[in-house]
């Protein structure tokens, strides 16, 4: 089985900007959303997929992604997806061996940002760069699936 093991965490301070070395613009929405599983459409520069994912426990949950046309996908956003849909700027960092992804929220969730990290395993030591704040993992607010439904002006 597929398993994402993923960590979220607020950001302490803007350092990380300066360690950014490549960033796309991510639109996502949903097909189907509920504690169980949520179905996921999502385009980036000019790469698109469809993603799968169970339920968290913990940090862990299954996750299964396909790649699809990235014209089925925009047809998906705009005629399948719930509203709105989720713009982000996702900006990427190499610290040590581990790849930080830094989620800069748009539209309603404007102010937002996330950095996560993806793991091998749970227990899993990685190198906590000066720039990261407190840990979100287990807050759901923080799930982009959340964000549709309550975005962060809301909070």
């Amino acid at each position: 089985m597929a398993i994402e093991i993923e960590r979220k965490f607020l950001l302490a301070n803007q350092q990380w900007r300066e360690q950014v070395q490549s960033q796309s613009k991510y639109i996502q929405g949903y097909l189907s959303r509920c504690p169980e599983r949520t179905v996921r459409v999502r385009v980036a520069d000019d790469h698109a997929w469809l993603t799968i994912k169970g339920e968290n426990i913990g940090a862990v949950r299954p996750e299964y992604e396909y790649p699809i046309p990235t014209a089925d996908a925009l047809g998906m956003l705009a005629q399948l997806c719930e509203q709105p849909v989720i713009e982000k700027w996702r900006h990427r960092i190499m610290v040590n061996r581990h790849l930080w992804e830094i989620d800069e929220f748009l539209g309603k969730n404007s102010g937002l940002i996330v950095a996560e990290i993806e793991l091998k395993q749970e227990d899993e030591i990685f190198v906590r760069p000066s720039w990261l704040g407190a840990e979100v993992t287990d807050d759901k607010r923080y799930f982009n699936s959340c964000l549709i439904s309550n975005p962060y002006c809301e909070w």
